[in-house]
């Protein structure tokens, strides 16, 4: 009898049947078919974890929720779409929850506390950021100085998760207040000092989840960017997206900071698409040296912005010759194409 056909609910990656095939354990199958484990092409499947704004909607959710009867857990929907049980618990108008990293041990916001109070409002719900939350020191071009550095994918779900938890309880409106307490000591550990980010942690997460990541996932992608006639690499989620629909009779695989290695295990037709910061620093990793700009994203902005991008593609053309760039933003507007 074959192997049932797998499908990654996160990135719509059909996984092939011999991968499948190596994963005996019916159990850990099903964690990669529901989303929450990625397989790798030996069998083994890593856990996917939650990120800061999982973990901040779910801390919502529990505190609201606890307004009306005390909670030892809470659903949440993804911004990918997935609809999750997420280790929470809320009394009284509190509530808490743990930062679960899955299968990626470098991440340094493992095990971060994340707490929500919540108390009456007018109507709707309200989210303040308080402390542990990290606010931007200056301006960029998707944020204020002062802003909280919660990004509007995080939000959303923040905002979503309490809301579904007021109309549960039948509260007219709540305002949750939100805090990391080891937020500002954990944040040292981060590149939010770097990119003028001050006071705490960012709360982030375009799918909601934490890709795991290890030799052997890394070995998987290499495998799938050698066994393709097109292929799209791609540095993160977003990226990932806009890959799939820019290049729909591509494969998109999602290499991160591997782009050189993964060039290396092309056989067929390449495109590199992503945002602007791993795409120009892979490119020309002194590309912010003498700018002024703090990150790619705030170059993005500035009227030498153009030249440098012009001067990237004649790097990578010459460096790598028959591999088109395309650049886009958040929103998937094309920034920039080296055909």
């Amino acid at each position: 009898m074959g192997s049932e056909r797998v499908v990654d609910p996160v990135t719509g990656y059909a996984y092939p049947d011999e991968w499948v095939a190596r994963c005996e354990d019916p159990a850990t199958r099903a964690l990669a078919a529901s989303g929450l484990g990625v397989l790798t092409a030996d069998g083994r499947v890593l856990r996917r974890g939650f990120t800061t704004g999982t973990t901040a909607a779910a801390a919502a959710k529990a505190a609201v929720l606890s307004l009306g009867r005390p909670v030892d857990g809470v659903a949440i929907t993804l911004p990918c779409g997935l609809r999750v049980a997420v280790p929470a618990r809320g009394e009284g108008g509190r509530g808490e929850a743990r930062k679960d990293s899955g299968d990626y041990p470098s991440d340094v916001t493992a095990g971060l506390l994340f707490v929500a109070t919540a108390g009456p409002a007018p109507a709707g719900v309200e989210v303040v950021a308080g402390e542990g939350i990290g606010r931007f020191v200056r301006d960029t071009p998707r944020y204020r100085a002062g802003d909280a550095a919660v990004s509007q994918t995080a939000m959303a779900s923040i905002e979503r998760a309490a809301d579904e938890a007021r109309e549960e309880v039948g509260r007219a409106g709540v305002r949750v207040v939100l805090a990391i307490p080891e937020g500002a000591a954990v944040a040292h550990k981060t590149l939010n000092p770097r990119i003028g980010v001050d006071g705490g942690v960012s709360v982030l997460g375009s799918t909601g989840l934490v890709e795991p990541w290890d030799d052997h996932l890394s070995e998987s992608a290499f495998e799938r960017v050698r066994g393709a006639e097109r292929v799209v690499l791609t540095t993160g989620r977003i990226g990932l997206r806009y890959s799939r629909l820019l290049f729909p009779s591509h494969e998109a695989v999602l290499v991160g900071v591997n782009l050189g290695r993964a060039l290396d295990e092309v056989r067929g037709e390449a495109v590199i698409c992503g945002l602007p910061g791993l795409v120009l620093k892979f490119i020309d990793p002194d590309v912010l040296t003498g700018t002024g700009c703090a990150t790619v994203e705030d170059l993005t902005a500035t009227p030498a912005w153009p030249g440098v991008l012009e001067r990237a593609f004649a790097r990578s053309r010459q460096e790598h010759p028959g591999v088109r760039v395309v650049v886009v933003d958040r929103a998937g507007t094309v920034l920039g194409d080296s055909a």
